[in-house]
């Protein structure tokens, strides 16, 4: 087998998805929205983790009531955003919104920038972002 077969092998590989089961590690984020998100992820990147794995990204949302999430939840899931709320239509609802992708200073910057459209847009607000891996990456 020559090299580029080998290289071609390992970029065929089915895509990893991440699920936030509890078994995942914080590695970052930020609940300060005048931080840059650019900076969180470089010192992510400089405590050894490795950006070229991918990370469930996770949006921290509140949201006022039942529409707003249900509308939410069809939203983000064109994006491939999974949505995991608690609460109750009397208090809102606290939700995370999470999938998996590559991370970059710009990426987080897109997605919490989209998210924090969508929250104001349902009456809702956003609590940052968070970066979460498994143990054997983290």
């Amino acid at each position: 087998m020559s090299a580029l077969d080998r290289l071609l092998r390992r970029m065929r590989r089915a895509p990893v998805t991440l699920r936030d089961d509890g078994s995942l590690h914080r590695i970052g984020g930020s609940t300060d929205p005048a931080r840059a998100d650019s900076e969180v992820v470089a010192q992510i990147a400089s405590e050894g983790y490795d950006l070229a794995q991918p990370v469930l990204l996770v949006h921290l949302l509140r949201l006022p009531d039942e529409l707003a999430l249900t509308e939410a939840a069809q939203l983000v899931a064109q994006e491939g955003y999974t949505l995991v709320a608690t609460g109750d239509e009397g208090s809102g609802f606290t939700v995370r919104a999470s999938r998996t992708q590559l991370l970059t200073g710009l990426s987080a910057a897109q997605e919490r920038s989209r998210m924090a459209g969508l929250a104001q847009r349902l009456g809702g607000d956003v609590d940052g972002w968070e970066a979460l891996a498994p143990a054997s990456a983290a």
